[in-house]
């Protein structure tokens, strides 16, 4: 070994040239010429270390591992799924429905006249109630009572995609919301469901189950807000009617205790009899100084002119002390106090009256709503017979299931590498 480094040596100095010799500083130290010419020659660069090359990867527990824990992880079970999906899983038939909640906003002849007349429209909130109740163990249970649901969904051998032994309101729930999917438009009210079955009738017969019972629903809402609306007007009809009898009972007792129907037609009797005695008043005036022109004041036709305008004096001075005078002032308050009462108590009965009136009609626009259908459900897709299994989606189940658990085994893989590379 020692031999052959030293002829290693040897040949490397006499590959040498002068030329690279002349390069090389001198012994004394004298750096070498930097300046132009044709001698002019650099320093050499000092060489970097060359690392050996990496080992050949060879086979290791790990990697053994890893590819067993891919063969467990993934492989197998996709296999397993694989098998079970297109050997043991049952097919179902789909049947699909769809509709929307209508409600009727068609006037009643009342609101007809008065010019108030809307079309009919969808109506929201009775979608989203409905939707709810779909999902609910109320549907749930009538679909269980009418077509028994462990008869449609039990079946041996597949125990992943069929309803179970336990047939509790619980399970059955939890096994509906799997078979039945509601697909629900909030913009447009639509509302389509999915029904899945292993026979197609059976499917169609839920499908139509589900329509009933949704369409005994709203019209029970229905029900209830017209009994309600009927119940709301014969009370405030009821209310309107009593404040109408006792507002004429009172106006009949003012009429009994005063004896005066009207006191503005009295008090307009009264001021033309009042008229009157001031006309016949200035009239025995005037007689009674055409007398004194010709007559004394002994004259018997005198003392008769001076009595007929007493008389007359005495008649004008009651009339004014009943609705207003100078010479009545107790007469003039108690005679308003009579208007004033009388107003109150007419103005009470216009008011109980017209009050009646429009109680009498809304009672009347309820009992015209009460006697149609305000809202029902409008159908576009009736309950459809699939003729083709189209579920279970086995493709992408077994994509699904793939997809998952190269992905989960991938991300342990990557955990355990950093974990290794952290020591």
């Amino acid at each position: 070994m020692i031999g052959q480094q030293q002829t290693k040596e040897h040949d490397l100095n006499q590959s040498n040239s002068p030329a690279e010799k002349v390069a090389q500083p001198s012994e004394q130290g004298a750096a070498p010429k930097t300046g132009p010419g044709p001698n002019v020659v650099q320093a050499p660069s000092p060489k970097t270390p060359v690392r050996p090359p990496a080992k050949p990867a060879r086979l290791r527990l790990r990697h053994v591992i890893i590819v067993l824990s891919f063969v467990l992880w993934v492989v197998l079970p996709v296999a397993v799924s694989g098998w079970y999906l297109y050997t043991v899983a049952r097919d179902q038939y789909a049947s699909h429905v769809g509709f929307s909640v209508r409600t009727e906003e068609i006037g009643s002849a009342i609101e007809l006249l008065g010019g108030i007349t809307e079309l009919s429209g969808s109506s929201s909130s009775d979608t989203d109630i409905l939707y709810e109740f779909i999902q609910s163990p109320q549907i749930v249970r009538a679909v269980d009572d009418q077509l028994d649901m462990a008869r449609i969904y039990q079946r041996s051998g597949d125990p992943v995609f069929t309803l179970g032994e336990d047939t509790r309101i619980e399970a059955l729930l939890s096994y509906w919301q799997r078979m039945v999917k509601i697909f629900y438009d909030r913009s447009s009210g639509l509302v389509e469901i999915r029904v899945l079955a292993f026979e197609p009738q059976d499917a169609k017969a839920v499908a139509e189950v589900v329509f009933a019972e949704s369409s005994n629903m709203i019209n029970q809402l229905s029900a209830i807000a017209r009994a309600d609306a009927m119940r709301y007007a014969e009370e405030e009809l009821a209310r309107a009617e009593d404040r109408l009898k006792v507002s004429n009972r009172s106006l009949t007792s003012f009429r009994n205790r005063t004896q005066i129907v009207d006191p503005a037609a009295d008090v307009q009797g009264q001021m033309g009899l009042l008229n009157s005695l001031n006309a016949q008043m200035a009239e025995a005036q005037i007689e009674l100084e055409l007398l004194l022109d010709n007559a004394n004041q002994n004259d018997p036709r005198v003392n008769q002119a001076n009595r007929k305008i007493a008389a007359i004096q005495k008649l004008i001075d009651e009339e004014r002390s009943t609705f207003g005078g100078a010479s009545g002032v107790s007469g003039v308050q108690q005679y308003s106090e009579l208007i004033e009462e009388y107003q109150a108590l007419e103005l009470e009965r216009q008011f109980a009256e017209k009050s009646y009136l429009s109680a009498l009609a809304a009672r009347d626009v309820a009992l015209a709503e009460a006697q149609r259908q305000s809202r029902y459900l409008a159908t576009h897709i009736s309950p459809t017979l699939a003729e083709t299994a189209e579920y279970p989606r086995r493709e992408l189940l077994l994509l699904m299931i793939a997809g998952f658990l190269l992905l989960s085994w991938s991300i342990l893989v990557m955990v355990y590498y950093s974990l290794r590379d952290r020591r």
